[in-house]
Formats: C-alpha cells, structure tokens, sequence
C-alpha cells in the first residue's frame, strides 16, 4: 500500500491510497467467506467450498460492491495509523481506479486534529470560592412557600398591592403586529411579586407593568404601552416600546398563612419551624456548592483552554453548532414555539442565529480538545467497570422503556464513556488547580 499526503492546512488533508493484488487479495478472500454460505458449489456443502470456486459461482457486481466498501475501510484504516493522523469527521472518498482485485487507488480528504500545545497546566491554580446560604436565601424560600399555600378568594373590587389578578395578556408592536412569545392566557399574577413572575418565555415582567393592573376589576381590558429595559434578555425588544392589551378573568385576596409550627407541618414531614429552615438550608446549600462546583470547573477549563494552543477543525465546530441547534429546537417546541416564531423574535436570519453562536461552539470544542490531550498525557482511563456502574446509574435513574432502550445503544455507550473520561480529566485538573504545590 502506498499514501501519499498533503496536508492542505493544520487540520485538513488530503491522502492518495493506492494498493496491489499483494494488498487486496487478503481483502478478497475474507468478502468471499461471507458469500461461501450464501452460494451453491455443486459437490461441496454450504460454507466449506474453497474460496476460487466460490468466487467463480458468486455475483460478480455484489462481490465488488461488497469488496470495495471493505478495501476502502481497511486501507484507510491503516493509512490513518500510518501517517499517525486523529481525524475529526468522516472522510470524503472517491475511488479513482479499480481493476477488480490487482490494482485499487482512491482519494480520501479529512479533517484531523492538528498539534495541540498545552500550557504547564499542572502549574495553573485557581481558588475556591465559598459557598453560604444567607438568612434572606431561606427566607426567599419560606416567601414563595407562602405564596404557593396562601388561600384566595375572589373579589369583585379593584385589584391593590398584594392581590392576584389572573389576566389573558398580549404584546404587540408600534405597528401593532404581535410579537411571539410576549402573551399569556390565565395567568396569575400576584401584584407587587415582580421577582417571582414570569412572561413565558421571555424572563421577568418588565417595571411597570404591575403598576398597570393596580385598580383593575374583573371583566376589565386595559391597554397600555411600556419599554422594555436596554438590558432585557430579548435582543429585538431592549429599550423598544411594546404595547400590552390586558383581559382581566379574575381578582383576588390573597390570605398567606401565619409562619410558625403549624405551616412546617403544612410544608412537609416538620415538627417545628425551626426544623423546615435548617432543611431549606440543607437543600440550598446542596444546591449552591454543586453550582458552585460546576462554575469553577467551567471556569479552570476556560482558563487553562485560553492557554493553549489549538487549531479547531471547522468540522468539529459544525457538528457542535448542529447539536446546538437541535437542543434549541426541542425546547422552543417543548415551549410551544416554532423555530421560525424564535429567530423573528431574536429579528435574525438562521444563518445569523448561527454565525452568532459560532464563537462559543469553537470555545467548546477547543475546551473538549484540550481536554482529550490532558487525558492522554495523564493516562487517564475507562474500565469497564466503571462504564457498568454508571449505566446502572442511569438505568436507575430512567425508567422510561424507551430511555433504557437508548442506553442498551454502543454510541450512546460511548457517548456515556466520553463523559466519564471528561470527569475524570477536570477532576484531576482540579487536585492540581488547588493544591499547594
């Protein structure tokens, strides 16, 4: 077998394979065996006819179909380990000559993953930032419980400070088309409980628009126009006047219960308030250290990511653009929103909403890369083992048939292992990060 390589830049080759009978004839003869089951030899049984004769009896169009598919992997198998390359992607192939089982030459181009060069990462330290839970986190959590068992009751005056109006409501812009996404319909919303209400999805309601509804009756509908803040998570909507035309269905009195034993017991298996705080603590403090944990990993990656040297496959940046793409999708259709509604939200083309996502998927990759090469150099592992414990893991934590299916699958097997040997590396990125040496 004969290679030969260009290497068109850092992460794109081009490889030249050619073979001769010497090569190819051992190829021949495994694809006959899998027809020798498959092909009558008058005077031989099924499966033990010799090879010569099995391939005088067989198809000749499928045997070359069959043997070309096998050359091609094969060969490009070996020249990959002969030129040592790590492709990021499936290569593009076209066979250039083939003279049935003497004389084969085709053309392979891939994306590879060049030279990575890592910074003294053992030497990078990153501190740990506490963790607290505070009084006012407890108390926020005691507040919404309030709110969640206050009892209402229905009144027929206007709405004030502290009561629950459930409203229908939809935004429209100055030229009054509507404007996805910024509508409801019965809605509740307590008045003076900004920080605890939402418009679905778009965050927060903006200020001023509970100012709005103080004085509503039931049966009413109000318009009124407010602007959004320069700050708010909707690109198309900061500092951009919207007008809002409210139903309101109902007002009511909102009646929170007294804070003491007697709403522990309400909330859960609590003999005392004392006892509901400490385990909303407990709860809160969980919650925060694994936040807590998740952003200095992210940020040590980031860090150490920053120092090193990689050029990224294009390939590889799709692919994470793609997937990107797909999670997007199913949670705006979980939201009951359609791709097309989301980008004229956003007021971008899809292509657009990609390029603009593009920065942060090379981020990732690079980080995932970096991540690889640290793990080679420190001869970190997956044992079988481990891969058993965490799909026992997994399979205990998903009971839908269909998600045990799933994990029966070798790619997402793989994918399972990929994320193991992603903990493993930070983890030992982190002993690293934070010791004293």
């Amino acid at each position: 077998m004969q290679v030969t390589r260009t290497d068109k830049s850092s992460t794109h080759v081009n490889l030249i394979i050619s073979a001769d009978q010497y090569d190819l004839t051992p190829i021949k003869n495994h694809v006959l065996g899998h027809f020798a089951d498959k092909v009558k030899v008058p005077g031989f049984r099924e499966g033990t006819a010799p090879a010569a004769l099995v391939e005088k009896h067989v198809d000749q169009r499928a045997l070359s179909d069959e043997f070309i598919e096998h050359a091609l992997n094969q060969l490009y198998g070996k020249a990959i380990d002969q030129e040592k390359l790590r492709p990021a992607a499936k290569p593009e192939v076209q066979l250039k000559k083939f003279v049935p089982f003497t004389d084969l030459e085709f053309e392979a181009q891939l994306d590879v993953i060049g030279p990575i060069k890592l910074p003294d990462y053992k030497k990078i330290k990153l501190a740990k930032k506490p963790v607290e839970v505070t009084t006012a986190d407890v108390n926020g959590v005691i507040k919404s419980l309030q709110r969640r068992l206050a009892e209402r009751q229905p009144v027929e005056r206007p709405a004030k400070d502290s009561d629950e109006v459930v409203i229908d409501f939809l935004g429209s812009d100055k030229d009054g088309k509507t404007i996805a996404g910024v509508e409801g319909k019965d809605y509740p919303l307590q008045l003076g409980s900004a920080e605890y209400q939402t418009v679905p999805g778009n965050g927060n309601f903006i200020p001023g628009f509970e100012e709005n509804l103080i004085g509503v009756k039931p049966g009413d509908k109000k318009e009124f126009t407010i602007t959004f803040p320069q700050d708010y998570g909707v690109a198309t909507l900061q500092n951009k006047p919207v007008t809002f035309s409210v139903e309101v269905k109902k007002v009511s009195e909102v009646f929170e219960p007294k804070v003491d034993s007697e709403f522990a017991a309400k909330v859960g298996p609590f003999k005392t308030l004392a006892e509901l705080k400490a385990d909303i603590k407990k709860q809160l403090q969980i919650e925060k250290q694994q936040q807590a944990k998740q952003q200095y990993e992210n940020e040590l990656i980031n860090k150490i990511s920053d120092q090193s040297e990689v050029d990224v496959p294009k390939s590889l940046v799709e692919e994470q653009l793609d997937r990107g793409e797909e999670d997007e999708k199913r949670n705006l259709a979980y939201r009951g929103q359609s791709w097309q509604d989301h980008l004229n939200e956003e007021g971008v083309t899809e292509q657009e909403h990609r390029e603009r996502k593009r920065p942060e998927a090379e981020r990732r990759v690079q980080a995932g890369l970096v991540l690889s090469e640290i793990a080679e150099q420190e001869n970190i592992s997956i044992t079988q083992e481990e891969l058993d414990i965490r799909l026992h893991e997994l399979r205990g934590r998903y009971q839908d048939p269909q998600m045990q299916a799933e994990l029966d699958k070798s790619e997402n097997q793989r994918q399972v292992a990929s994320q193991l040997m992603t903990e493993k590396t930070v983890a030992k990125l982190v002993v690293y990060a934070t010791s004293s040496k």
